[in-house]
């Protein structure tokens, strides 16, 4: 029963940290005035989608 509640806190951290990473990395590429096709822009979207993801599948699986 522990396990499976750290486990789940942990994965919404995660998640949650993905997201944010992702989100703060395209804030900063664009600022930055890097163009909207860069590798940091891609890396970003990517990590946001993954993070958004997880967090996503997490709710809808419903675990107590």
């Amino acid at each position: 029963m522990l396990g499976q509640r750290v486990h789940k806190a942990g994965a919404l951290v995660l998640s949650l940290l993905m997201a944010l990473l992702g989100v703060i990395l395209v804030v900063e590429t664009v600022s930055a005035g890097h163009s909207v096709i860069s590798s940091r822009m891609l890396i970003g979207f990517l990590l946001a989608a993954g993070g958004v993801g997880r967090l996503y599948l997490e709710a809808r699986r419903g675990r107590p």
